[in-house]
């Protein structure tokens, strides 16, 4: 049976099968995509799984600044080097490298052969499409070119022709396998060809285009650069669609033996201030719990008045604007709240509208701590930075609309904390704005936004507002966050943060102030009672008759009031205060509204003939009929609301003659569906465990056992069974993946090859295999759509 099988015994693998259980381990922690189900059996599988494209070009996007360059100088210097050759061309002794290397492999991205060499991951040049600026090597741009070409070079050389194309082209490598010998051929070159190559050696080599020229697809080759292509010092392909190219050994020559590739094995350090635990914690709690506040009443408008979605998705910046004049906090917090809510499952997009969700309810009652670390850990989890608020352009975005992961953003929020980790424990950074480097060295691959004024300056505030950076240090909270401990994360945010308050003192002057963060008991109480002034540190309500009249009419009565007042006090209320009470209680529902069209009643005729003789209240149409009663041509909503607006405390009145209760009932979101899962299959993966995954790779064979049914060694599967009959061109772990997701109803990430020949990656859920094809939902398209399996190049979990 023809396919094509995983590596025999490749470089990776007898590494591999070198390594501990905790070594191997440490891998698995650094590459989990290469143990994610189904588990790999050996170690042939498992290095086949390392060395895939993806996988590297992820593993890449997780090291610090040197270990990229370390990998980026290997990639340039070919397959393999010595440590020696690397040191060498970085300009650094053997024992600096030593860090770098150990953490690249610990990623399986580079580790040292047993012939004594540095063996690097198949696909780790192509992450790079010149590294260095360098092109490939010698030996890789000779292998396009044909013999005859070869014995042309060697007698433009002066050497011998040789007879067979192998004598030829290691004649070739021996010439150039020295610096001083390359020199000596530039140096015998034309001046125009010299200044040439000099010139391209220190230029970054452009993306290759073809130039068709008619009856030819070879373009012109300058007459300056004739001589150098003769000689091999600059290599086009035999069918001339590309440029020449520069070999690398030809580059570094030129560049001089004073020439190094960057590396920076030593963080950039900023300026350090002293700062203590307690410094830390007293700004970690301060900026905390307004975070707090803040998100508290963002969320309480949220759910009195939904927020209106545009057109074209997500929260407009105007309607934002109006939530932060509302409750008085600046746009990035409103953002920030928004968005953390949204991670958290407290707000969703409800049709044109965002509505709180039935979790607020049970958050709204929650401790202020635990409030704060929810919205805290929701952070560290987003895909995108929240309080992005420009594009490229600077147009303004949305709240609440990005939806596709920027992974580039997720490494600007790590590699802040990171940096911050690495900073002394009594020292802080002076200056917030040197953290932008820092956070470039530990992940050189982090976005920066285009609204940055200084770099990531968005990310540092978002960690400033929520208290996880504190005087220029990392807080309590962030140092939970980092080591993913969700229940330490809740246990340093009670410990810094105050409980609720359930207690107001009351003024003769009708405000009531909290101290600190009030509870959610003592909020909806005065809420119903009072207008709230002010919020952060202490919060303050003001009584008035309007307010009182809220609660009557929503079926309070004075005495309850009172009552209600009295507990939360903690004492006798102002005499002001109850002389409020008592006046608006004898005052509410002296005239009542009743459903007609609508009919205004009252016992006092004198009331009734002052509102129908008030010119202010004429558009209402009124009419008396007798003198305590009135009509009216407005519907009774507008009726009761211009007396209102007028100083009148009418009440509605229901059909039977009783007050009717006006209570609205609070608006929530429908709860999201959860997708329904396929009969036997989990709705979600289960995590591996990894290190009973490596202990189990250790003493298992290091190659796998090829499925043979003539042999008699069966599948797995029928559905695997199937796939290799189908999809030749994939690998046994490849099927293996397919087929789990198949069976599972887990997402894939796949390479299609399209009916043209175009090379696409399509992440791919809800599979359904009917062979010879594919039938998934396209996440790339958002539509359903049918792949064919032979057109399926490679398989990776997503």
């Amino acid at each position: 049976m023809s396919r094509k099988t995983e590596n025999r015994r490749s470089p990776l693998t007898a590494w591999l099968c070198t390594l501990g259980a905790e070594q191997l381990h440490r891998v698995l922690t650094a590459r989990p995509d290469a143990g994610a189900a189904p588990e790999p059996r050996a170690m042939g599988e498992l290095a086949d799984r390392l060395q895939r494209p993806g996988s590297v070009a992820l593993a890449l996007r997780r090291v610090p600044l040197p270990c990229l360059q370390v990998g980026e100088a290997l990639a340039a210097l070919g397959e393999t080097a010595s440590r020696g050759e690397l040191a060498a061309l970085l300009g650094v002794v053997d024992a600096e490298l030593g860090e770098a290397l150990a953490v690249l492999a610990d990623h399986a991205l580079i580790w040292p052969g047993a012939d004594g060499v540095l063996h690097q991951a198949s696909a780790l040049r192509q992450a790079w499409r010149a590294p260095l600026g360098l092109e490939p090597p010698l030996v890789k741009l000779l292998d396009g070119q044909t013999s005859d070409t070869l014995r042309g070079m060697l007698s433009a050389l002066g050497l011998k022709p040789l007879t067979t194309r192998q004598q030829r082209v290691a004649a070739l490598l021996d010439q150039y396998g020295s610096a001083e010998r390359i020199l000596a051929v530039v140096a015998k070159a034309p001046a125009r060809t010299r200044e040439l190559l000099e010139r391209q050696a220190r230029t970054k080599p452009e993306d290759p285009r073809p130039v068709i020229v008619f009856g030819s697809p070879r373009p012109d080759v300058p007459a300056a650069a004739r001589w150098a292509v003769a000689r091999g010092l600059l290599l086009q392909d035999r069918h001339g669609f590309m440029p020449a190219r520069m070999p690398a050994e030809v580059a570094l020559a030129l560049r001089g033996a004073d020439w190094h590739a960057p590396f920076d094995p030593v963080p950039p350090l900023p300026a350090l201030a002293p700062v203590s635990a307690a410094e830390v914690d007293g700004e970690t709690a301060s900026a905390a719990g307004a975070f707090g506040s803040h998100a508290a009443a963002v969320l309480a408008e949220c759910a009195a008045r939904p927020l209106t979605v545009l057109k074209a998705g997500g929260v407009g910046a105007r309607e934002v604007a109006r939530v932060g004049k509302a409750v008085r906090c600046d746009e990035p917090t409103v953002r920030l709240v928004l968005e953390t809510a949204h991670g958290g499952g407290l707000v969703r997009r409800d049709g044109d509208r965002v509505l709180v969700t039935e979790a607020y309810d049970s958050w709204v009652e929650q401790e202020p701590a635990d409030q704060v670390a929810q919205l805290v850990h929701a952070w560290w989890q987003l895909p995108y930075t929240p309080t992005q608020s420009r594009d490229e352009d600077g147009k303004a975005l949305p709240a609440l609309v990005r939806a596709s992961v920027c992974d580039g953003c997720v490494q600007a929020r790590h590699g802040l904390l990171a940096a911050l980790r690495r900073l002394p424990s009594d020292q802080g950074a002076a200056d917030l704005a040197d953290l932008g480097r820092l956070v470039e060295w530990h992940h050189p691959h982090a976005e920066q936004l285009p609204q940055d004024t200084e770099p990531f300056a968005t990310v540092i505030h978002e960690a400033r507002l929520l208290g996880v950076l504190a005087r220029g240090a990392l807080s309590p909270l962030g140092a939970a966050l980092t080591s993913g401990d969700a229940a330490e994360l809740a246990g340093h945010a009670r410990r810094l943060l105050p409980a609720a308050v359930d207690g107001v003192r009351i003024g003769s002057d009708l405000t009531a102030v909290a101290t600190g963060t009030p509870s959610a008991r003592l909020t909806a109480l005065l809420d119903s009672l009072a207008d709230r002034e002010a919020r952060g540190t202490a919060s303050v309500w003001r009584f008035s008759a309007a307010g009182l009249r809220r609660a009557l009419d929503a079926g309070h009565d004075a005495a309850a009031v009172e009552a209600d007042l009295t507990a939360v006090a903690g004492g006798p209320l102002p005499q002001a205060l109850t002389y409020l009470i008592a006046d608006t209680a004898r005052r509410h529902g002296r005239v009542r509204v009743a459903s007609a069209a609508c009919v205004i009643h009252g016992p006092e005729p004198a009331l009734l003939a002052e509102i129908a003789a008030h010119r202010k209240l004429a558009g209402l149409g009124l009419r008396q009929l007798a003198p305590t009663v009135l009509t009216s041509r407005s519907s009774v909503t507008q009726t009761l609301a211009a007396l209102r607006a007028h100083g009148y405390a009418p009440v509605a009145e229901a059909a039977d003659g009783t007050v009717r209760i006006e209570r609205t009932a609070p608006q929530r979101a429908p709860a999201v569906p959860r997708p329904r899962a396929r009969a036997g299959r989990p709705a979600t993966p289960v995590p591996p465990d990894l290190r009973a995954l490596a202990s189990k790779l250790v003493h298992a064979p290091a190659e796998p056992r090829l499925p043979d049914p003539d042999r008699g060694i069966p599948y797995d599967s029928d559905t695997e069974e199937i796939l290799a009959e189908t999809a030749k061109q994939l690998s046994l772990t490849d099927v293996r993946q397919l087929a789990h997701a198949i069976h599972t109803g887990e997402a894939v990430t796949i390479e299609y090859v399209d009916g043209v020949g175009a090379h696409t990656v399509r992440a791919l859920s809800e599979l359904e295999l009917d062979a010879p094809y594919l039938y998934a939902w396209c996440h790339l398209r958002s539509d359903n759509r049918v792949f064919t399996l032979s057109r399926i190049r490679t398989i990776a979990p997503s």
